[in-house]
Formats: structure tokens, C-alpha cells, sequence
């Protein structure tokens, strides 16, 4: 077994692809391995829902992704999250236990995430892990700073990222 190591950096510039950078990594510049973890968790819930995490937004709820896939999870709905592509053709209790695994890879702090190690063991049901806690991404905003909706708005195909500054 390979003796694990636990080594923080602290970058000057973040660079990264918007929604799988982990949250110290993109308000710090702090890099360790598990902000890897915790892009690998955006990936594995993108990977059962068949959806993207950059491109998905319930405005009527004012939640994003990640913030969706807890609600379910937290409801004991979490096969809902499911691709609809799939139809019936999905273990319910694999799901279950990949939703589990991938939000607790994209837990807010990374000392709340599991190592790569702890992640394939669990995916392998070789090991409990404990109950993910509420992020703090899902927190719904306020009336008064309502995200702005962009429903007629013509975008690039190319999945060019738009950057929109708002104030507080």
C-alpha cells in the first residue's frame, strides 16, 4: 500500500476549468489532492445524471448542480438524478452509493473529503462512509439578489464560458 501524503501548495494564479475546481483551490489558490477529489465527485455525478455541472441551473429554485444532487440525495431521492437515457437499465443501490461517494468528494472543506483511496472503496461498497454534510453552495439566494435569468440571450456553441460581474 502506498503511504498517503498530505502536501498543500499555494499557487499565485488559478487556472482550472470553471465547476471542477474545489472551492479552496479557486478562492485561495491553495492546492492539495484533494482538489482532485473533489473533481472527480463533480464527474461522477455528471457521469450518472448525463448532465453538466456548468451548464445546470432550477432557477424556480435558485439551485445549481451540485446543490440539486444534495437535495436529492437528502430527500432519499437521490435516483431521480438518474439520466433519463438510462430507463430501468441501473443497480438503484449503485446509484445510491455513487451519489453518496461524489458528494462527498465535493464537500466545501477538503479535510470533509475522502481520500482517492477511501472513494474506490466505497465505490466498491468495501467501506462506509459518513453522511455528507449540507454545502454551503446550497444555500438559496436571497429575494432581494435573485440570479439573473437568460432564457433569450444567444450564446456561443462552443461552450465558451461568460463571465457576468455583479456586486454585492
Amino acid at each position: 500500500m502506498v503511504e498517503e501524503t498530505q502536501s498543500l501548495e499555494n499557487t499565485q494564479k488559478v487556472v482550472g476549468t470553471r465547476g471542477y475546481i474545489s472551492p479552496e483551490y479557486a478562492m485561495g489558490g491553495i492546492f492539495s489532492e484533494k482538489s482532485d477529489v473533489y473533481s472527480f465527485g463533480v464527474l461522477v455525478l455528471e457521469v450518472i445524471s448525463g448532465k453538466k455541472n456548468t451548464n445546470f441551473y432550477l432557477y424556480d429554485q435558485q439551485l445549481g448542480f451540485l446543490a440539486y444532487a444534495w437535495n436529492l440525495w437528502n430527500e432519499g431521492r437521490a435516483v431521480e438524478l438518474v439520466d433519463e437515457v438510462l430507463g430501468d437499465l441501473y443497480s438503484s443501490s449503485e446509484v445510491k452509493t455513487c451519489v453518496h461517494v461524489g458528494l462527498l468528494c465535493v464537500q466545501d472543506n477538503a479535510a470533509d473529503r475522502p481520500t482517492m483511496m477511501d472513494a474506490a472503496l466505497m465505490l466498491s461498497n468495501e467501506k462506509d462512509g459518513p453522511n455528507p454534510k449540507r454545502p454551503v453552495f446550497t444555500i438559496q439566494n436571497s429575494a432581494h439578489h435573485p440570479q439573473p435569468h437568460f432564457e433569450n440571450t444567444n450564446f456561443s456553441t462552443n461552450e465558451a464560458s461568460i463571465t457576468m460581474i455583479e456586486g454585492r
